[in-house]
């Protein structure tokens, strides 16, 4: 969940640094994963760069036909000459103006220059440009009641930071910002503002018909309507604070909806109530094949588990999931029926899964709303249509059933002592538990009656103990057991599995896990168990790769024919003494093909800094003339037989590779610097080797020479008899700097030279 910062402030006075919160918050409450900033930097008087604008002329650019030049005031002496691209304003226009000076977000600073001959001294700004909305089809035209001058940062949000929250599924309250702002609040005594919304004056007395036929499924619905609905887009600070909690802006109506949801935590829904056939909203099971068009555009067939929200003659939502497109708000609404309800999170969860149809509502649903919210969200979205969209609030129903009481708890203030570990006395319990929004009852023991937000979560004695152990949480000393500790690491081979697992899975591999026991091959070297279960289990494998082709087979016979599986296991082979031979070994199959098998095994052994020295070699699993030889096993096309279609994979033994691996893997600074890439075809006699070259090709130009890969083997008469051609393709680079086509050329020559007088090597044209 992102959570703006400035908007956090509405409601709790935030002065701590960010990064204690952040901290006090991972330890205590949900993990902070990253603090963002956005917008425009806020360093060295930067905001005071960005000023309300007046534009006194605008006209076509004399020199291109697409450019505005303007004269603009911003306050100063002196109107100021701003060359601007976009059209969708004139003279007299209220304008987001940036000075020369100024540093953009993304860290652009603006210079006075000529554009098209002519000075610009400053930038007329669009939303985007301002991280206000990812709107860049034309510049942010401000209200004509602004004045001239003003510092854009008083009043558009230029700047702000965003906490990046992950609550565990069990604090539904935390999925808002006002239930953060609250957690903060009580966190280090702070005051909470009020609940933010509050209702306009009625200018109406419109019947709103409601019926719910299922109160289990939705025990409380509230239905306002308005009239005179304008729709537009919403205003700066409202798309700056959508925009930066991660959704869209779209429309103020839409836009009002999704601000109330993350405001409050309660999902809201808008219907044009002049689509809503009969005018009246039904709330009820939906009928066996049901059909509704959703706002995704996609037809969903229903049945008889599935909550929906009808009107007098079909469904138009599904409940607390996404509404239907037949009724959804768009340009010519003037009339809007808003849904504020309360619906029971497992039906929502099993509908959404049915349907696979996941959204910012239905994830806060089946996670369990506060039913209290639905009230609450309602005023605030009513007092945003009134002042952003001009509505007359004009019409009001509630259906509101049993709702679920607050729970009461009994919690011994002992009990607390004993199992937090410290002696915290029961005047500290009962304002925490005060501070958490709990009325706490003093008798004998505490009875505490749990706030409507947390209900779902604090239902016993342990649950308050918990809530008052994380709030003395600094005052735990950190002490070791009584008994000695163990202490460990991993050794050094294990962490290089760990390296060779996780470069597979880099690669694109799935790893899996197959039985050490196969069928009895014959072989000298298998170990056949005594007293086998079956057949297919009756002796240790001797190697990997047969089982690990056996998984893809499963996976390809159900239908997964695009799979990559690798495994890191043991392979067993009989000896003299009593016990068999052990060795690690790696296998992998891939659907990529042998090219996609060579590029795992190269990722693998440059991340082992182990070098790679593929030859021509055998192997009865590998297709003949397909396979390629490792001093550590080998990489090739599968045999066919083994698997429908062309497979690549491999088999390497990790013992030997490991036992080739540097003790430290030095780390190597990334090189900025650009590369330098060519072509290079050689003429060489038949048995030279691709390898014998790349090698040779590295120890004439290295350190500059980066890669060297060979992608070409060409034969022909005019190459001559007994001579084959062989081409790569070379990166040279400098960590030092930009290598030039000299240098280039000089480390060509280098190579040519050397190959000749190894290989009796040629360099085609």
């Amino acid at each position: 969940m992102r959570v703006p910062v400035s908007w956090l402030r509405d409601y709790v006075a935030i002065d701590m640094p960010l990064e204690e919160l952040a901290q006090r918050l991972a330890v205590s409450t949900a993990e902070v994963d990253t603090i963002e900033r956005r917008g425009v930097p806020d360093v060295d008087g930067n905001l005071g760069l960005f000023r309300v604008g007046h534009v006194l002329e605008a006209g076509k650019h004399p020199n291109a036909d697409r450019l505005q030049l303007c004269r603009v005031d911003v306050g100063e002496p002196e109107p100021r000459q701003i060359v601007c691209g976009a059209w969708n304003f004139g003279t007299g226009a209220k304008v987001a103006v940036a000075l020369d000076g100024a540093v953009l977000p993304g860290g652009l600073k603006l210079e006075r220059r000529k554009l098209r001959g002519e000075m610009s001294e400053g930038m007329i700004l669009s939303e985007r440009e301002l991280e206000l909305s990812g709107e860049h089809s034309g510049i942010l035209v401000l209200p004509e009641e602004w004045e001239t001058g003003t510092p854009l940062a008083d009043v558009v949000p230029l700047a702000d930071a965003v906490l990046e929250v992950e609550p565990t599924g069990n604090r539904p309250d935390l999925f808002s910002v006002y239930g953060l702002a609250r957690e903060i609040a009580a966190l280090y005594g702070l005051d909470l503002a009020p609940p933010p919304g509050r209702d306009p004056e009625r200018r109406g007395d419109e019947p709103v018909e409601v019926e719910v036929d299922d109160p289990e499924g939705c025990p409380r619905y509230v239905g306002r309507l308005f009239r005179d609905v304008r729709l537009a887009p919403s205003p700066p600070w409202l798309k700056a604070r959508l925009t930066a909690a991660g959704m869209r802006p779209i429309s103020n109506v839409v836009d009002i909806t999704n601000y109330a949801m993350l405001a409050l935590g309660s999902p809201l829904h808008a219907f044009d109530f002049d689509t809503l056939a009969g005018g009246r909203i039904v709330v009820r099971r939906a009928h066996e094949g049901e059909e509704i068009r959703t706002l995704d555009g996609t037809l969903r067939r229903l049945d008889a588990r599935d909550l929906v929200i009808a009107d007098a003659d079909r469904s138009i939502a599904v409940a607390g999931i996404m509404g239907g497109e037949e009724t959804e708000v768009r340009d010519s609404t003037t009339a809007v029926l808003l849904e504020a309800a309360n619906f029971e999170p497992t039906g929502i969860l099993a509908t959404s899964e049915r349907l696979r149809l996941r959204t910012e509502g239905s994830n806060r649903w089946e996670k369990g709303v506060d039913p209290e919210l639905a009230g609450q969200a309602a005023v605030l979205a009513t007092q945003l249509f009134v002042e952003l969209a001009e509505a007359r609030f004009v019409g009001e129903t509630e259906v509101r059933g049993a709702l679920p009481e607050r729970p009461v708890v009994r919690l011994r203030p002992d009990r607390t002592t004993a199992i937090v570990g410290l002696d915290v006395p029961i005047d500290d319990q009962r304002q925490i538990l005060g501070r958490l929004g709990c009325d706490v009852h003093s008798e004998t023991d505490l009875r505490v009656t749990v706030p409507s937000w947390r209900a779902r979560d604090l239902v016993r004695e342990i649950d308050l103990i918990e809530e008052i152990a994380r709030f003395r949480l600094d005052a735990i000393p950190f002490t070791l057991p009584m008994r000695a500790a163990m202490f460990g690491r991993l050794t050094h081979a294990q962490r290089l599995r760990r390296l060779v697992e996780d470069v597979l899975v880099g690669a694109g591999f799935d790893e899996t896990y197959t039985p050490s026991l196969v069928a009895v091959d014959g072989g000298d070297a298998q170990v056949a168990l005594a007293e086998p279960l079956t057949a297919e289990q009756a002796a240790l494998r001797t190697r990997l790769l047969p089982s690990v082709v056996d998984a893809v087979r499963r996976n390809v016979d159900v239908g997964n024919g695009e799979v990559s599986l690798f495994e890191v296991a043991r392979v067993y082979a009989r000896t003299t003494e009593q016990l068999p031979r052990e060795r690690w070994h790696v296998a992998g199959v891939t659907a990529g093909g042998i090219a996609a098998a060579k590029l795992a095994v190269e990722q693998l052994y440059a991340a082992l800094k182990v070098p790679l020295e593929p030859q021509r070699g055998e192997d009865p699993l590998f297709h003949p003339g397909r396979t390629a030889r490792l001093p550590d096993g080998g990489f090739g096309e599968l045999r066919p037989g083994l698997l429908e279609g062309r497979w690549g994979a491999f088999e390497l033994d990790l013992d030997d590779l490991l036992g080739r691996v540097p003790e430290r893997l030095a780390y190597e600074d990334v090189i900025t610097y650009p590369a330098v890439r060519q072509d290079l075809a050689f003429v060489v006699p038949e048995a030279v080797t691709a390898a014998e070259l790349a090698a040779a090709m590295q120890e004439a130009a290295a350190p500059e020479l980066r890669d060297v890969r060979v992608f070409d083997e060409y034969r022909s008469a005019e190459l001559g008899a007994g001579r084959k051609s062989l081409a790569f393709a070379v990166a040279f680079q400098s960590p030092e700097r930009t290598l030039t086509d000299e240098d280039a050329a000089a480390l060509r020559r280098r190579i040519v030279t050397a190959l000749g007088e190894r290989f009796d090597a040629e360099l085609r044209a």
